[in-house]
């Protein structure tokens, strides 16, 4: 069964169409569409998506979507259009008719971290349990979200939608857009603190997820931070009557009972709502395992089986960017290399700096960071970086190397004993940090995204290539 008809395009977003087609997917990229989607084709401040029109449909498009006809379209592709008044409404409009003609069980996230990896862990978790939709990579925002959920198949049973925001007013439009039974906030810390005049305000707008739960519906949130009554409060204004509170705390729902660190991530033993689960995942880290009761806890609340779901999470493997762990060698040795680039905060650099404090074993000689500017914290930017100093001196990680304006105020905080080294951007310091690499180090390497921090997890692997040239005598 196709994904939509051009019929069921043009009735869904009030458009018009000559043609019969049917289309398998939905694409807003001409540079990606694959044979048989549906081509939007939106039209923003630098690029208009109707100059990519004619490209789309030569590349395989079955159809195209439209405000206006392109003007170099052959006459007999025009039947391969259907027109509308604005196609950034009409994606919109698409989405709400996938998720009204969707019978599956709905779950959306948000948080200032750990949004997509929770997203990772409850597509593994409802997929145990069924056919399930998941955002694809960090599509979470006002054009994303509508186009994943156009993309929703009609044989769905489960679907994962995760919601991301920079300014207040971003999530409640995306949540009724959704329409979700559950809704997780993973947890609310300082992040984009550059659009908002405190953290309790980021913990409003990320609680505001709950405008959009079905009736009855339920709402997941972190016991252990400290704005979990102001979310809890939202979220009842909000008409929201079941509330599962999930963390370390006495009080939570969702409990962590305890965890293992082993060579290839973690054993975890939780209570989830008064039921005793005990899994493997193939991740590290405290913020993994508390994220996965969250996981739990929504399976709990659509009716799902959570040991089910808890087998299924041993598949869960960090990606590149987000813990991906690579063994690199070098003369004498090797040396670990944790690539945590895709992006920083200062709760997400100080739970990384505690799972390393637990990873020093008799294999790991030195625990090294490698840190990048935290970007989008405002004013309080330069005393969040220095604030980090208690945490790496609390883990007793070795050294840490920092790069940018911002990271220099925590190279100033720590002890000197500690200072690996500074330099002005990523690329300066990448150097810095390969010549210093001995065997047997563990070398974490984290920044927001726009610090370019894997550059430096580049020219680390670039030494395990070094040493395999030269063990070959080249």
């Amino acid at each position: 069964m196709s994904l939509w008809t051009s019929d069921e395009i043009a009735k869904a977003t009030d458009g018009k169409t000559a043609g019969t087609w049917a289309v398998e997917g939905v694409s807003i990229d001409s540079r990606t569409v694959a044979k048989g989607d549906l081509f939007i084709a939106l039209q923003g401040p630098t690029h208009d998506g109707h100059d990519h029109v004619g490209s789309a449909l030569k590349a395989g498009a079955a159809g195209s979507l439209v405000h206006r006809l392109p003007q170099d379209l052959s006459h007999h592709l025009q039947d391969k259009l259907v027109v509308v008044k604005d196609t950034f409404t009409a994606l919109n409009k698409l989405g709400a008719a996938a998720r009204a003609r969707s019978r599956a069980k709905i779950a959306a996230i948000t948080g200032s971290v750990g949004k997509t990896g929770t997203k990772e862990a409850l597509k593994l978790a409802f997929g145990a349990l069924g056919a399930t939709h998941a955002t694809l990579g960090n599509l979470n925002n006002h054009w994303g979200v509508p186009l994943t959920l156009s993309r929703m198949p009609r044989e769905a049973a489960f679907g994962v939608f995760e919601l991301g925001m920079n300014h207040a007013g971003e999530i409640a439009p995306l949540a009724k857009l959704v329409q979700a039974h559950v809704a997780i906030v993973t947890t609310v810390a300082a992040a984009h603190l550059e659009f908002f005049q405190s953290v309790g305000e980021i913990a409003d707008e990320k609680a505001s997820i709950a405008a959009g739960l079905l009736p009855g519906g339920t709402m997941i949130l972190p016991a252990d931070n400290e704005h979990y009554d102001r979310m809890a409060s939202v979220a009842k204004a909000h008409g929201v009557a079941n509330i599962v509170s999930f963390g370390t705390a006495g009080s939570a729902q969702a409990q962590l009972i305890g965890m293992a660190f082993k060579p290839t991530g973690m054993q975890v033993v939780t209570d989830i709502l008064g039921e005793r689960v005990t899994y493997d995942l193939g991740v590290t880290g405290k913020q993994w395992a508390l994220n996965t009761i969250a996981v739990l806890a929504a399976v709990k609340a659509v009716g799902g089986d959570i040991f089910e779901s808890a087998a299924a999470l041993s598949k869960l493997v960090p990606s590149k960017g987000r813990g991906l762990r690579t063994e690199v060698s070098v003369p004498g040795g090797s040396v670990t290399v944790i690539d945590e680039t895709y992006n920083a905060s200062p709760v997400s650099i100080k739970a990384l700096a505690d799972t390393l404090g637990q990873m020093k074993t008799g294999q790991v000689k030195r625990i090294i960071m490698v840190l990048g500017d935290m970007l989008e914290l405002g004013t309080s930017g330069p005393a969040l970086h220095a604030d980090l100093a208690e945490a790496i001196n609390d883990n007793r990680i070795d050294a840490v190397f920092t790069a940018g304006p911002l990271m220099e105020h925590l190279h100033s905080a720590l002890p000197r004993e500690k200072r690996g080294g500074h330099a002005k951007d990523s690329a300066t310091l990448a150097p810095l940090v390969a010549a210093a690499a001995k065997p047997g180090d563990l070398i974490a390497v984290k920044g927001s995204n726009g610090s370019k921090m894997s550059v430096v997890v580049d020219t680390l692997l670039g030494l395990g290539r070094g040493a395999a040239k030269a063990a070959n005598g080249h």
